[in-house]
C-alpha cells in the first residue's frame, strides 16, 4: 500500500500541461506556383473538393484525394467569402457584389457569371471590402459589409448615393449601406438587415441557427467583439446610422456617446485586446459530432495577427446570450493571417491565411484531430455568486479545491469615439470558495463581486486531471458579464 502512494506522488510529481498537438496535427498544403495564394474564402463542394478564392481574383477547385488544383474562375476584385451551391455552382462575395459562378457545359471551369446582389454603395475607398456570403436554413443569404477608412479618400464617380452627414470619423460611411448586413430573400429582395458595424470580416451561424459577426477594435471599439445579430439592432458604430431610415437627417457622430451607448446592442463576448486577439476573423461551428474532438456545437474563431483559433463558450442569462472565449489552439505550427476556415467532411479544419497588406501569412493549413481528450474548459457558466468552470475530465480534489489555483481580476473598455482602449478600471477579484461537483468535472468559485459591464478574466493555475498524470492545457479564460443571473 505504502508502495502504491508513493508511485502515485511520483506520477503527480511528473505531471505535464497538455499540450494542443498531443490531439491536433497540423499540415500545411502546397499551393499552386506562381500563385499569391492570399486566401479569402473556402468552402467544400458536395463531392468532397475544396473552393478557395483569392485577393488577387482566382477561384481554385482542390482535390483533397489527388492534391491537385484546377482554375475554376478568374477576374474577380478582392473576393472574400464563397459557399458551394453545388459542384458546379458557387456564391463569391466580392468588392462590388454577390456573384454566382457556374460551369454550365461541365468542362470544369465557369463559364456564366450572374450578379445576386449589388445593391449598395462604392466610393472608391480601399477599405470597402464586403463579406460573406452565409445562408440561413430558409436560404436567406447575408453579406456583411465594412466601413470606408480615412486612411484614404474616395473618388470623383461614386455608386449609390453620397450622403455627407456619413463622412466624418475615422471610419465612415458616405455610401449605402457601409457597416451593414445586408439580406437577400429567396425571392430576391434585399433588405437592410442589422447596422453599426465597423470591420464585419467575420460573419455565420452557429448549429441553432443564430447569426453572428466578429468586428475588429478600433475607432468605437475598445476591443474587438463577437455580436449575435438580430434584425434592426443598432451594434455601436455610428456612421452606419445616416442610412437608417427613422434616423433624423444629422451626423451621428455630433450625439454625445452615452446617447449612442443607451441604442446599442451590446456584444455577446469581447476578446480581450492582444490578450486573447486582435483581429478575429471568420466563425464556424463544430457540428462534425465528435470528428474534431470534444467541444462539439461550439463557435471556432480565426485571428488575423496571431498564431492561434479561438474558441466561444456561449452562457444564457435572463434570455440573453454572453459568454467566455478560450484559445484553442496557439502556436504550434499554426501560420498567422488565418482569415478563413471550413470544415472538410471527414472533420478536419481547413484554415486559409491572407496578408493582403496586413499582419499575416499566405497559404492553407488543415488541423486534424488525432483522437484524446485534453484537460480544457469546455464550459462556463454564471451563478447567482460566481461562475461554474466544466471540464473535459474529472479533476484532481485537491488542486481543484485549491484557491490558489485560480486567480481573476476585472477591467472594462470604454465605448468612445477615440481607436481601442485601455482597460479600465482593473481590479484584483478576490475567489473566496471553490466547490468541486460529485462527478468532478465542474467548479463551482465563488467571487466577492459581481459588476455587469465587466470582463472577468481568469487564470487557473496547477489544475490536474483525476489521475495525476496531466495539466489543464489552456489557463486563460475571459468572461464578459453584460448582465446578472
Amino acid at each position: 500500500m505504502k508502495s502504491r502512494r508513493t508511485a502515485k506522488i511520483k506520477t503527480r510529481g511528473r505531471a505535464t500541461a497538455d499540450t494542443i498537438t498531443d490531439y491536433y496535427s497540423v499540415e500545411t498544403v502546397p499551393t499552386p506556383p506562381g500563385l499569391v495564394a492570399e486566401t479569402g474564402g473556402l468552402a467544400f463542394m458536395p463531392d468532397g473538393r475544396l473552393a478557395v478564392c483569392f485577393h488577387r481574383g482566382e477561384v481554385m477547385l482542390y482535390n483533397p484525394k489527388t492534391k491537385q488544383w484546377k482554375l475554376f474562375a478568374e477576374g474577380l476584385h478582392d473576393p472574400l467569402g464563397v459557399i458551394a451551391v453545388s459542384n458546379t455552382e458557387l456564391l463569391i462575395v466580392h468588392r462590388p457584389e454577390l456573384t454566382r459562378i457556374k460551369d454550365t457545359n461541365n468542362d470544369g471551369v465557369a463559364d456564366v457569371y450572374e450578379t445576386v446582389i449589388d445593391q449598395f454603395g462604392m466610393s472608391g475607398n480601399y477599405h470597402e471590402y464586403a463579406f460573406g456570403p452565409v445562408r440561413d436554413r430558409q436560404g436567406n443569404l447575408y453579406i456583411s459589409l465594412n466601413a470606408a477608412s480615412n486612411g484614404a479618400g474616395i473618388r470623383d464617380e461614386v455608386r449609390g448615393t453620397y450622403d455627407p452627414l456619413g463622412r466624418p470619423g475615422r471610419m465612415y460611411a458616405c455610401v449605402p449601406y457601409r457597416g451593414w448586413v445586408l439580406k437577400q430573400t429567396p425571392a430576391g429582395q434585399v433588405i437592410p438587415y442589422a447596422l453599426g458595424f465597423r470591420s464585419p470580416n467575420g460573419i455565420g451561424f452557429d448549429g441553432a441557427g443564430r447569426l453572428f459577426v466578429t468586428d475588429n477594435q478600433g475607432d468605437w471599439l475598445g476591443t474587438s467583439k463577437l455580436y449575435h445579430v438580430e434584425p434592426g439592432k443598432f451594434y455601436g458604430h455610428p456612421s452606419s446610422l445616416v442610412w437608417k431610415k427613422d434616423f433624423p437627417d444629422i451626423d451621428p457622430l455630433t450625439l454625445p456617446a452615452q446617447t449612442l451607448d443607451s441604442m446599442r446592442t451590446k456584444e455577446v463576448v469581447a476578446f480581450p485586446h492582444q490578450r486573447m486577439a486582435h483581429s478575429p476573423t471568420q466563425i464556424v461551428p463544430d457540428l462534425t459530432r465528435g470528428k474534431f474532438g470534444p467541444f462539439g456545437g461550439q463557435l471556432f474563431i480565426g485571428e488575423m495577427d496571431f498564431s492561434r483559433l479561438l474558441r466561444v463558450m456561449f452562457d444564457t442569462v435572463g434570455g440573453q446570450l454572453q459568454g467566455a472565449c478560450i484559445p484553442f489552439f496557439d502556436k504550434a505550427g499554426l501560420k498567422i493571417g488565418n482569415n478563413r476556415m471550413a470544415f472538410a467532411p471527414d472533420g478536419s479544419l481547413w484554415l486559409g491565411m491572407t496578408d493582403h497588406g496586413w499582419v499575416g501569412d499566405r497559404g492553407l493549413q488543415v488541423v486534424r484531430y488525432k483522437g484524446g481528450t485534453p484537460l480544457d474548459v469546455t464550459a462556463m457558466h454564471l451563478t447567482a455568486t460566481g461562475f461554474d468552470l466544466t471540464f473535459t475530465q474529472p479533476l484532481d480534489d485537491a488542486t481543484a479545491r485549491s484557491l490558489t489555483n485560480y486567480a481573476c481580476r476585472r477591467y472594462y473598455y470604454k465605448y468612445h469615439r477615440e481607436y481601442g482602449s485601455p482597460e479600465t478600471d482593473k481590479q484584483p477579484v478576490a475567489i473566496t470558495a471553490a466547490r468541486l461537483s460529485p462527478d468532478r468535472r465542474t467548479v463551482s468559485l465563488t467571487v466577492d463581486k459581481l459588476v455587469p459591464g465587466y470582463m472577468y478574466e481568469f487564470t487557473l493555475g496547477d489544475l490536474r486531471a483525476g489521475n495525476g498524470t496531466k495539466k489543464v492545457a489552456n489557463r486563460l479564460v475571459c468572461y464578459t458579464l453584460n448582465r446578472l443571473r
